[in-house]
């Protein structure tokens, strides 16, 4: 971590001493490596990294940013992002170190956004809840998944959802029921409408917690017999096309293995790029414009990234 200093930005020191008094001294970092905080393991440096551990604070610090003209970026888990070599101008908002509050009411579970779905269907398992199990292998937050309509093995998190609680881009805080949500394929009003994800709750099955483990270890088995697991990533990198397995289209576009740098087509699963040792950003973003290229010259259709590009 970086020390939580003076930036080198002279106009970002009025906000930095703004967000300290919100968040604390701990809690706002200068100059923080991004590629510690994305599983591609790469990332410039941020100017301001913001660690706020309620739901007020993410409210004060967002105000607090768009009060001073500075850009930001609410982060989980950095799951499906690919950061820039040369970083993130402005402020970081990591809701995934802080928001990690759960409660479970019957058949009913409630997470904060930073919460991961690893632990949530972990919890749900113990409890004898069923519903999460799809999720026990998706590496990102709460808040990322109901953002993106996360999903794996025929479920998704459409399935299970029965409300998010959001703060909206003018400052209002609302609870928002699944079906006023938009939910499909990768997906959701939430992002179209720039909303901040601050909890969620499930609605889910009482059922055998051996089952559930059952289910929970077959998905894991197979995620790690197809998947790159062992390489850092930031999952499938491109969105399934209607009609055709992203895989296939890449492998038979003869791509499989395909490098630039440090970063490749994996041979594993040819839907994942993956860093092999030292790539950077410009790699990984050569090796996916390559891809598109030539999957579209070959086979007519345009690969759309699931990975989101920051900076």
């Amino acid at each position: 971590m970086s020390e939580s200093g003076t930036t080198g930005d002279d106009h970002l020191q009025p906000l930095a001493w703004k967000l300290r008094s919100i968040v604390g001294e701990d809690n706002v970092l200068v100059n923080e490596p991004m590629s510690e905080h994305t599983s591609f393991e790469i990332g410039g440096p941020a100017d301001l990294f913001v660690i706020p551990e309620d739901f007020d604070e993410v409210h004060d610090v967002i105000d607090a940013c768009k009060q001073a003209g500075v850009p930001y970026f609410v982060l989980g888990r950095g799951s499906d992002l690919l950061v820039a070599d040369e970083g993130y101008r402005g402020v970081i908002v990591a809701v995934a170190d802080g928001l990690v509050g759960v409660s479970v009411d019957d058949d009913e579970m409630w997470c904060q956004a930073g919460v991961t779905l690893r632990e949530a269907s972990e919890m749900a398992c113990e409890l004898g809840l069923s519903g999460l199990e799809f999720a026990c292998g998706i590496p990102g937050s709460i808040g990322g998944a109901c953002f993106m309509n996360a999903g794996a093995y025929g479920g998704c998190m459409a399935d299970v959802l029965k409300n998010v609680h959001v703060l909206h881009q003018d400052g209002h805080e609302e609870t928002i029921p699944v079906d006023e949500l938009d939910l499909g394929y990768r997906h959701s009003r939430i992002a179209d409408e720039g909303m901040v994800v601050l909890s969620a709750t499930f609605d889910l099955d009482r059922g055998d917690p051996e089952k559930i483990r059952e289910t929970m270890d077959e998905l894991t088995r197979r995620r790690e017999e197809k998947q790159p697991l062992e390489l850092p990533s930031a999952g499938s990198t491109f969105k399934r096309p209607e009609g055709y397995f992203v895989g296939k289209l890449v492998t038979d576009a003869g791509l499989r293995g395909y490098q630039v740098g440090g970063a490749a087509v994996s041979k594993k699963h040819a839907g994942f790029v993956v860093n092999v040792g030292g790539a950077t950003a410009a790699d990984v973003r050569a090796v996916i414009a390559h891809v598109q290229d030539e999957v579209e010259r070959q086979f007519g259709v345009r690969l759309e990234p699931e990975v989101r590009f920051l900076g």
